[in-house]
């Protein structure tokens, strides 16, 4: 499960975290964990870009986000791309990976390792959408609680493991 914050929802939008887990969908599972916030300065000058009504957006978050986010030492992106494909790479050959919608995590991540000339660590014929998964049985999202802090990736993909693996259940049994 891939999880980004960023500064904007549109293509090539800077990336303030990554955060990725490793989960069996069936069980639900946790395994590994990556985690990394990101340079912002970096991302500008790699040519990615800030949309204003994020950064307005980003102003009413909760105060731990804010402070998780903009505090602290951040990698360049590039550095932060590398140790990501570091990550995934050591789960599996062919990874599977899970975006909240596909488009939104997988994508603008493959846009910042386009940028950078460097090589996504998946296909994008494996990546999977959890909007999609979530509409095949709402209500269990719906049901799920949250543990942890919003807009923390670790968290959120966990909460979003959490409820797609229940959702996945319900589907195939």
């Amino acid at each position: 499960m891939l999880d980004i914050e960023t500064m904007g929802n549109q293509s090539y939008s800077s990336i303030l975290s990554i955060g990725a887990v490793q989960f069996d969908l069936e069980t639900g599972e946790i395994g590994k964990k990556f985690y990394t916030t990101v340079s912002l300065d970096s991302c500008l000058q790699t040519g990615l870009i800030i949309n204003g009504s994020a950064l307005e957006w980003w102003m009413k978050q909760n105060e731990q986000a804010k402070k998780d986010l903009f505090s602290g030492e951040k990698l360049h992106i590039a550095s932060a791309l590398y140790e990501l494909s570091s990550f995934i790479e050591d789960i599996s050959p062919k990874p599977i990976v899970w975006g909240n919608s596909a488009r939104f995590d997988c994508g603008i991540l493959t846009d910042a390792y386009n940028k950078l000339s460097l090589k996504t660590p998946w296909d994008f014929r494996d990546e999977r959408c959890v909007r999609t998964l979530v509409s095949f049985n709402p209500s269990i999202k719906l049901s799920e609680k949250m543990v942890g802090n919003y807009h923390n990736p670790i968290d959120d993909c966990i909460y979003q493991i959490g409820y797609c693996s229940k959702i996945w259940n319900s589907c195939i049994k």
